[in-house]
């Protein structure tokens, strides 16, 4: 069976991660491709955060595990991302859930927000991972006058939801902080949450996963999963199968419509591009007035994220597109180095030899799901981080491994989670509502 994905090839292949600076940082590994049939508890169809964290538990709690991943480990998003481990998941806001499940429910997706970060961070203090660590929480620049005062009115918010204490800071203030770029109206800063190397916090959940006895596969794209008569389900791929009683689909932003047929219309990728400068100097550092290591994003709808690396790296990403291909990379990539300039006019002699992008994913419900494939006992699924997959996609990843064990979790799992996602209009033609989408944004973004 030919895979149903929405984008171009292109976007599906090497071409995209070719220049990804953490590719540097952390070697691939040794991941055999499927060879013959095998027969295995779960299977588990991906191998980025949500699948490798599945994978994990599972094999810690003595079930058998086989992960088939149709590149290698943590190839897709895991091992291209910003790398921000904080707040997030979901683009519906606290009002929205509100109305739509309970002011109880929504509460509880903000301790699942913070239950997600910690759930990361106890991970990495478990295993032992050294990621590059760094940043006390996040912090949230105002591009506009009103959006700093919208940011004065939402400390209390933050306070009573969040149960910290966040810390407000004025433009008069923000040279004094290490983050004069941008010429940004003031900043807030919510402690909660830090920043890693992603392809190292992945590449040692993969080998943990391992040590515990899950078996990962690369180079074994799954093509079909098919019911069995008695029970269960064959998963295959082109040099072999595997026979399942119950398999988990963490296929994220690179999911296929037809894999299985559910998942038609559900999820939407979008594009988000990264480029990583080389080192940059102390005295560089200075000129510009940019100091902090915190990681930072802005207000504006089609967002800009960025940090400078403990290395002296600075990463600099941003949203948009809705094409891929040669000419619609180079004018993304053209965009954000001007956006580069502008945000750090001292460093437009800084060389940004790393560029890369690569799929967020969204739902119409802008909520993420963990739970249950409809029709298809034994079958569960985990997608559309909205952005923040590291943290929300690992989370996602232990709730479903409960989920499978027949076990109820014992960390939140509020309503906007369990929301079965709705279809998007358009079918495979759906990544075309983001044109409409994305000038609307640029409008507001003014």
């Amino acid at each position: 069976m030919t895979l149903a994905r929405i984008w171009e090839a292109r976007a599906y292949g090497d071409a995209p991660v070719r220049h990804c600076w953490w590719a540097e940082t952390a070697p691939t590994g040794e991941w055999p491709a499927l060879d013959g049939d095998h027969r295995t508890d779960v299977a588990i169809i991906g191998a980025g955060f949500t699948g490798l964290n599945a994978a994990l538990h599972l094999a810690e709690a003595g079930q058998g595990v086989t992960v088939l991943d149709a590149q290698h480990p943590f190839w897709g998003a895991s091992g291209r991302n910003g790398g921000f481990c904080c707040l997030g998941g979901a683009k519906a806001g606290f009002d929205d859930m509100a109305k739509r499940f309970g002011e109880g429910e929504a509460r509880l997706w903000c301790r699942a927000e913070c239950a997600a970060v910690d759930h990361v961070e106890g991970l990495l203090d478990r295993l032992d991972l050294r990621v590059d660590r760094h940043s006390d929480g996040e912090t949230l620049l105002a591009h506009r006058p009103r959006d700093f005062d919208e940011m004065r009115d939402s400390l209390a918010h933050i306070r009573d939801l969040y149960g910290v204490e966040p810390r407000l800071i004025p433009r008069a203030e923000l040279a004094q902080a290490g983050l004069s770029g941008g010429d940004f109206h003031g900043a807030v800063t919510t402690p909660l949450g830090f920043a890693l190397n992603p392809r190292k916090y992945a590449s040692g959940l993969a080998r943990a996963a391992g040590r515990a006895g899950a078996r990962i596969h690369g180079q074994s794209s799954v093509t079909a999963v098919k019911p069995l008569p008695q029970g269960g389900y064959r998963l295959h791929c082109e040099t072999g199968s595997v026979i399942a009683r119950r398999f988990i689909v963490a296929t994220n932003g690179y999911s296929s419509d037809n894999l299985p047929v559910w998942m038609a219309g559900r999820y939407l990728p979008t594009q988000s591009a990264i480029l990583v400068s080389r080192p940059i100097t102390a005295e560089e550092q200075r000129a510009q007035g940019w100091t902090s290591l915190q990681m930072c994003y802005d207000t504006r709808n089609l967002l800009h994220y960025f940090r400078l690396m403990p290395d002296g790296r600075m990463l600099f990403g941003m949203r948009g597109g809705i094409a891929h291909s040669k000419r619609s990379e180079a004018a993304i990539r053209r965009k954000i180095r001007a956006d580069f300039d502008s945000f750090f006019p001292a460093w437009r002699h800084v060389e940004t030899p790393h560029f890369w992008s690569g799929f967020v994913c969204l739902t119409r419900d802008l909520l993420p799901y963990a739970g249950p494939i409809p029709g298809m006992e034994g079958g569960f699924a985990g997608f559309a981080y909205h952005g923040n997959g590291v943290s929300m996609g690992s989370y996602a990843g232990a709730l479903l491994a409960d989920l499978v064990q027949g076990k109820t979790p014992d960390r939140p799992f509020p309503a906007p989670m369990r929301h079965t996602p709705r279809r998007f209009p358009l079918g495979r033609f759906r990544r075309w509502l983001m044109m409409p989408a994305l000038m609307r944004y640029a409008w507001a973004d003014r």
